[in-house]
């Protein structure tokens, strides 16, 4: 009896110390935290074959602009720069002008929203914006240039994944995505650019990821890497959003009616409402929505159905106009139903509360 007990101590023991090498081996082999890197959960699909007597043909030429000389340019500015002797020698003008990386670029802030102000059309920024996703690692799934809208597909973030196989166990794979939204800016000639991060599964999302996908867009216009640093820095900040339940569900916003309507527009995005159409003249985002509230009064309502054998469809998102209008004091926001009505119910206070979040 007493070597079976000994017998069953060794072996906890040996367990133990097995578990603890593990520990200790998983510790010392730990990597440096690598820097954002993206993989596409996109279908890889196989090359065109030409046969070696014909010419490989070009499948997208629509931005294509011929190179003078090859060069190994890795932000836009440079290339650009790179491209003025060739094409004053041709007689012809640079796609974009050479400027300062200062003045062709700067970022604004209002509450926790960033975006970025370009002294480029938006039609020449679209092209530029589309490379530098492909770059990142991310396919485009949306393109809608009329609306200005462009959304990646879903992608991996490998720079959370471990490089060695008994970290992998124990890691968590990430999905990200993101909306770009360019709008004409206030000055002639100039775009805004707003990113807004999506998250796969229950993982918010992270404004802070958003702020870098800024700051590498920067770099890519030309922008100095530390001079990126110190203006995301400096950049302050200040409440600028109001909830009024007084006079109703209000939202206001210490802004005038264009950069409330942008930012209200940049806040639907990272919220997830599904906007279905927009009108400026008026101010209205259509957009759909699902209550939580009403999926859990569902969720209980459905063990019953179940048994009585009623159906069990998912939950269907209701209809919603956001209005932006501009007062004296700035801009408000209310929510109507799909009738043009005020909406009276819970939702329109939850929903406002969710604009706050991201306006205030």
């Amino acid at each position: 009896m007493i070597q079976e007990i000994l017998l069953i101590k060794i072996r906890w023991w040996k367990i133990a110390l097995l578990c603890m090498t593990l520990v200790v081996l998983s510790c010392s082999l730990e990597p440096q935290k690598k820097e954002m890197e993206y993989e596409s959960v996109s279908e890889k699909t196989l090359p065109l074959e030409v046969p070696p007597d014909l010419t490989e043909p070009v499948t997208e030429n629509r931005y294509i602009v011929p190179d003078i000389k090859p060069t190994e340019s890795k932000t836009y500015s440079a290339y650009s720069k790179e491209r003025t002797i060739g094409d004053k020698a041709e007689g012809s003008t640079p796609l974009l002008p050479v400027t300062s990386d200062d003045s062709m670029v700067r970022i604004e802030r209002s509450g926790t929203q960033r975006w970025l102000v370009v002294k480029i059309e938006p039609e020449t920024v679209w092209p530029i914006v589309k490379d530098f996703w492909k770059e990142m690692g991310f396919s485009i799934k949306i393109e809608v240039p009329e609306a200005g809208v462009m959304e990646t597909g879903w992608a991996e973030n490998r720079a959370g994944i471990p490089e060695y196989e008994i970290l992998r166990l124990f890691s968590a794979i990430e999905f990200d995505k993101f909306r770009t939204r360019l709008e004409r800016g206030e000055d002639a000639g100039t775009t805004e650019i707003y990113i807004s991060h999506r998250a796969m599964e229950d993982r918010p999302s992270d404004p802070d990821l958003e702020v870098e996908i800024l700051a590498r867009l920067m770099i890519y216009f030309g922008v100095d890497r530390e001079r990126t640093k110190s203006v995301l820095a400096s950049s302050s900040t200040k409440e600028r959003a109001h909830l009024n339940r007084k006079n109703g569900n209000v939202l206001t916003v210490d802004e005038a009616f264009d950069r409330s309507w942008r930012r209200v527009g940049l806040a639907l995005d990272r919220i997830g409402f599904t906007v279905e159409d927009r009108d400026r003249s008026k101010g209205i985002y259509f957009v759909r929505y699902v209550d939580p509230d009403s999926i859990l009064e569902e969720d209980e309502d459905s063990f019953w159905a179940f048994w009585r054998g009623g159906d069990n469809d998912e939950k269907k998102p209701d209809k919603y106009r956001i209005q932006v209008s501009g007062v004296e004091t700035g801009s408000e926001v209310t929510v109507f139903n799909q009738n043009g009505e005020p909406e009276k119910s819970d939702v329109a206070g939850r929903i406002l509360n969710l604009l706050y979040e991201q306006l205030k």
